[in-house]
């Protein structure tokens, strides 16, 4: 099991998701802001790989407005070296890595525009993944989207706009299971149909779900993922107390955790920690594990 978190580390000094505002885009601040995410990212795997957190979200504002018409930059060649050297020590430490775009991504929107540029989101963060030559097992997720007021019409529309998606695309496309609208139970039949993984909220599925069990609802989760896809995903929280229902928790909940864990016990997964305070719940639960 690798043990990781998203996008910041609160201990190293560095931010890897600077981003500004559209009307102050330039070529140069375009340039300046990636360059110092990239080395922040450097920063951030470097302390990740000291202390053995071998999972990591890279954030989707690593490249301020990739999918954006404004961006006409080739980032993908100026930055080529960096990517490189990134690529490298995330392989030859055995990293796994995912990216989630933001929830504007909707590919069963009504709208078509929204779906085109929705597509184009993806795409920017399949290829940065690819400009740092990881494999499939290097995942991009998203929500299944909206229901519109007619979940069975707008699933068929998210299975319709999967279907034309290239192959650069759906190699790393995975769904998540939310938790106001697409429980796991919605999630495998989107998956049944288009041999789609699923990453496995357990706090969302706490919150929405169909009285599974979350053993059976890891397994059934485990089950959608090939071979070439890697282990299943799991994004893991608890709830944040005396907050409302769905709030993040601040910090790894020890005896939640080791109780997901006795729960789980001989499934294999990635766990992601989607908990405030990033790499220091990362490193508790690893004492955990260890």
């Amino acid at each position: 099991m690798k043990i990781g978190y998203p996008c910041l580390n609160y201990s190293i000094g560095c931010t890897a998701n600077s981003t500004f505002r559209l009307r102050n885009f330039t070529e140069k601040r375009f340039i300046d802001t990636v360059k110092n995410n990239i080395d922040c990212l450097k920063r951030i795997l470097s302390f990740n790989i000291k202390n053995d957190i071998l999972f990591f979200r890279i954030s989707s504002d690593i490249i301020p407005f990739a999918s954006h018409p404004i961006c006409t930059f080739d980032w993908k060649n100026y930055f080529e070296y960096d990517f490189e050297i990134i690529g490298k020590m995330i392989i030859e430490n055995d990293i796994r890595i995912s990216m989630h775009p933001d929830q504007f991504v909707l590919l069963n929107a009504k709208n078509e525009e929204i779906v085109k540029r929705s597509i184009k989101e993806i795409e920017w963060h399949c290829e940065l993944l690819d400009s740092l030559n990881l494999d499939e097992k290097a995942k991009v997720q998203i929500h299944v989207g909206g229901i519109y007021d007619d979940k069975e019409n707008s699933i068929k529309r998210f299975l319709k706009t999967y279907s034309i998606l290239p192959r650069k695309i759906k190699k790393r496309f995975v769904i998540e299971n939310d938790d106001r609208l697409y429980s796991l139970k919605d999630c495998l039949r989107i998956s049944k149909k288009a041999k789609i993984p699923i990453v496995f909220d357990s706090f969302h599925h706490n919150v929405l779900n169909n009285n599974e069990s979350t053993r059976d609802a890891v397994i059934d989760a485990s089950k959608t993922w090939k071979k070439s896809d890697g282990i299943l995903m799991v994004d893991y929280s608890s709830q944040q107390k005396n907050s409302k229902t769905g709030k993040h928790s601040e910090h790894i909940d020890i005896i939640d955790f080791k109780n997901f864990l006795k729960i789980t016990k001989g499934i294999e997964y990635d766990i992601m920690l989607e908990i405030k305070d990033k790499e220091k719940s990362a490193l508790e639960a690893l004492k955990v594990l260890k």
